[in-house]
């Protein structure tokens, strides 16, 4: 990861994608019963892991983004802010933002943006549906992708609100790339790498440099605006 530090920066790279790993992954479900201080020992071992990877970060002048996923540590909001405790609040320590990964959880993911959007730093456009069943849930019950009811879709056929989030991503003035991570249960790779770059291109927001009523573009005037009030 130190040597990663190193390469991102190189080309001029200002944030690298990763994951968290996982210590406490496998007792994520809470039966049976986790010991006293369990979560509490898990996360500070694995800040202690990651604060020299951070330092060298930081040195190289390069963001740490933790793609928030299932399998992982730090997969929701709830154990990155965890994690970012546990790290003292590192400048360093930010997030990939993937929607899908909310949809299967299930998460309000535009209400993440609003929350988190400081620390967002990398933007994966995935899409993803979940459609629950009688027989069959958010832990999928060991299915195929196809069979699961959640499960990961090109952009546009699932259930991402994408212009929603795009929008947001607007309007917190998001500096990164949207980057097309193409994963689909029914769709092939080359039809959905060609949509996707369409999808994306039509999507981005053009912010505009005033407000649309602001017509006459004359600035603040005092006087003006005294006679208005009757002053």
């Amino acid at each position: 990861m130190k040597y990663a530090a190193r390469a991102s920066m190189n080309p001029g790279f200002t944030a690298h994608v990763t994951f968290s790993g996982g210590l406490l992954w496998h007792t994520m479900y809470p039966w049976p019963q986790r010991p006293a201080g369990l979560v509490e020992t898990g996360f500070e071992e694995l800040a202690d892991r990651w604060l020299p990877i951070l330092r060298e970060f930081d040195e190289n002048g390069v963001d740490v983004c933790y793609e928030l996923h299932p399998g992982e540590d730090l997969h929701d909001g709830v154990t990155y802010e965890r994690f970012l405790e546990a790290t003292g609040n590192h400048p360093r320590a930010n997030i990939l933002y993937d929607p899908s990964y909310f949809v299967l959880q299930p998460m309000d993911y535009l209400e993440f943006i609003d929350i988190y959007q400081e620390r967002i730093r990398l933007f994966h456009v995935k899409d993803a549906e979940f459609k629950p069943q009688g027989r069959s849930g958010v832990y999928g019950g060991y299915q195929g992708w196809v069979d699961r009811p959640g499960r990961f879709r090109s952009p546009g056929d699932g259930d991402v609100n994408f212009r929603a989030i795009f929008s947001k991503m607007a309007q917190y003035d998001f500096e990164g790339w949207p980057v097309l991570e193409w994963e689909c249960c029914l769709k092939h790779p080359e039809q959905g790498a060609a949509e996707g770059a369409m999808f994306i291109a039509d999507h981005i927001i053009r912010k505009t440099e005033k407000a649309f009523d602001d017509f006459a573009g004359a600035g603040a005037d005092e006087k003006l605006n005294r006679d208005v009030l009757g002053l």
